[in-house]
């Protein structure tokens, strides 16, 4: 099974099918906060339904192309990480993440963005990470902002949150300018 150890208090572990219940937990603990921004919170309605999609995301990890894993603080999870779609050619891949409203404002999901992003360009030799959120999703922008990313443009309505669009906003960052911390 695939791990990262960020630091001492963040593991990231990559989702087997024995992480349903508890990742389903943290989706329906956290809706109200998350739904206002992921648009596919209002369809998880059980933990069974991650069992048709914790394999899909072990064959994209097996097929080296991405991976979707657990935020693990002190022992509990608390979020998602993902790298959507390695694009080999071209050397690049976006991240995606989420994070339980009790668990903000400890510094998990920079520290984690940043551990990945030592993995995306030391271990897997990418040239270009992208991370894209809400114009007005402030915590989350502010994590690409805090690791240096440069904001490279708008994408207007870019994506249907429950039947409004919704601009997002983009990300990039280089290996060349990325600086191991």
């Amino acid at each position: 099974m695939f791990t990262m150890r960020i630091d001492q208090d963040i593991e990231l572990q990559l989702f087997q099918l024995h992480h349903s219940e508890r990742l389903f937990q943290l989706v329906d603990e956290n809706r109200f906060y998350l739904r206002k921004w992921l648009p596919w919170v209002d369809a998880m309605n059980s933990a069974f339904q991650y069992h048709s999609i914790i394999p899909i995301w072990l064959k994209q990890f097996a097929d080296n192309n991405g991976f979707n894993a657990g935020i693990v603080y002190k022992g509990e999870l608390v979020g998602s990480i993902g790298l959507h779609n390695i694009d080999w050619h071209n050397r690049q891949t976006s991240i995606g993440y989420y994070l339980a409203e009790s668990a903000q404002g400890h510094g998990i999901m920079t520290r984690t963005v940043q551990g990945v992003l030592n993995y995306i360009f030391y271990e897997l030799g990418l040239n270009r990470a992208e991370i894209r959120c809400g114009e007005k999703n402030k915590k989350s922008r502010s994590i690409p902002e805090r690791l240096g990313f440069a904001m490279e443009g708008k994408i207007r309505e870019g994506e249907q949150l429950y039947g409004r669009f919704h601009d997002l906003i983009v990300y990039g960052m280089l290996a060349a300018d990325w600086k191991e911390t």
